[in-house]
């Protein structure tokens, strides 16, 4: 593992520490729930070094880092890891968050939704507790008395067969909470008050899973199905474990983090494989263009057609692009889809396609789609031929 430093944070002195391996992909950035460190992710990051670069961090108030006066935001601690990574000059992550930073997590991807490639969210929800009993703990520790609370709430992190198996580390755990700031514990207590991410999250558009203990009291497997639900992403239950399965079922946590990375990758080639014979086809300035006109309308329209069509049938092999593109062309005409059949026709010049093959395959559309549909393509080849090579379509075009 890396060594433990500090960064200055737009103001907020952060401890963390970078470790793993750098292989290309986006860094896991790990968040902790409240009252405990960064240390609560060891046995899971152990595991994902060996294949991904991992950066681990205490929050504000929480294990070395600074404690400002109470109370905090949510939104304050956004800010202190969009410093962080800042100083760090790192660019797209993904989020790995527990409890509280779970919702961090959610509220980063809503701030900064170019930043994140995307969420693992454990045991968390959209609203978690409630007034008071955020109240009680915020008055806990504005008495300098954490040990009031602190029993209870560790009850609830482990299972009771982890404290029957592993008692030293329950009580090195206990001694984690209590040792937390009384800023940092009563602060984040009015962030979790304060916050509820319903209508924040479900607008959110990116790729995520949320993870939960089978037996988390806290934040109950129906609170984390709830979440699951606002952002339509797969949950998984891990057995044996209450509110903090990194520390109860590391491998467990860990295998479904890597199966997340590998989503996440494949996803990644077909995005950047159908972007390659997209640009082949359109040609860079067609694509340049309609990539800058995109706004959140058909964000995900585009993102779509670039993944699950081109670099669907476009780039599956046996049949070349000059091949599908003929295919294409003929399809169009016999709908017939005019708008895209003059943009396609303007593309023949990017894959080869000649004026003699598009003459063969509109006489076949009109043995089998009909003369009328074949006489307009004729036409619309007519003027888009007779214009000079590598003409772009209209700026008011979208293409498919």
């Amino acid at each position: 593992m890396g060594i433990p430093t500090f960064a200055d944070a737009a103001g907020v002195t952060l401890h963390y520490r970078l470790s793993g391996t750098q292989n290309g992909g986006p860094m896991l950035v790990f968040l902790n729930s409240l009252g405990s460190d960064f240390r609560i992710w060891n046995d899971v990051v152990a595991q994902l070094g060996v294949h991904f670069r991992t950066l681990q961090y205490d929050k504000r108030g929480h294990g070395l880092s600074d404690a400002p006066p109470m109370p905090y935001t949510m939104r304050d601690h956004t800010l202190d890891l969009a410093a962080l990574l800042d100083t760090l000059k790192l660019d797209k992550v993904v989020l790995v968050g527990v409890s509280v930073g779970g919702m961090i997590a959610q509220d980063f991807a809503a701030a900064f939704p170019e930043r994140v490639a995307g969420l693992v969210l454990c045991d968390t929800g959209l609203k978690i507790g409630t007034a008071d009993s955020w109240n009680e703990r915020i008055a806990a520790a504005e008495a300098g008395d954490l040990g009031r609370v602190a029993s209870g709430a560790l009850s609830r992190w482990f299972t009771p067969r982890f404290f029957e198996e592993q008692p030293a580390a329950a009580r090195g755990y206990l001694n984690m909470l209590t040792r937390t700031t009384p800023d940092g514990y009563g602060g984040t207590c009015a962030a979790l008050r304060d916050t509820d991410l319903h209508a924040q999250t479900a607008s959110l558009k990116v790729p995520a899973v949320v993870l939960c203990g089978e037996l988390d009291a806290s934040t109950t497997p129906d609170l984390n199905r709830e979440l699951a639900g606002a952002l339509n992403c797969p949950i998984h239950l891990i057995p044996d474990a209450a509110h903090i399965p990194s520390v109860e079922q590391p491998n467990v946590v860990a295998g479904h983090i890597r199966d997340f990375m590998g989503t996440l990758a494949a996803a990644n080639n077909r995005y950047d494989a159908g972007m390659a014979v997209r640009r082949r086809v359109l040609g860079d300035a067609h694509v340049d263009r309609a990539t800058n006109n995109v706004t959140d309308l058909d964000r995900d329209f585009q993102a779509y057609i670039t993944e699950y069509a081109w670099g669907g049938p476009w780039t599956r092999g046996t049949l070349d692009t000059h091949t599908r593109h003929l295919i294409t062309i003929a399809v169009l005409t016999a709908l017939p889809r005019e708008h895209e059949l003059e943009m396609h026709i303007r593309s023949t010049f990017n894959t080869g396609v000649t004026p003699d093959e598009l003459r063969e395959t509109f006489m076949q559309v009109a043995v089998y789609a009909g003369v009328p549909v074949a006489n307009r393509a004729f036409q619309i080849a007519k003027q888009v031929l007779a214009a000079p090579p590598f003409t772009q379509p209209p700026q008011q075009e979208e293409e498919k």
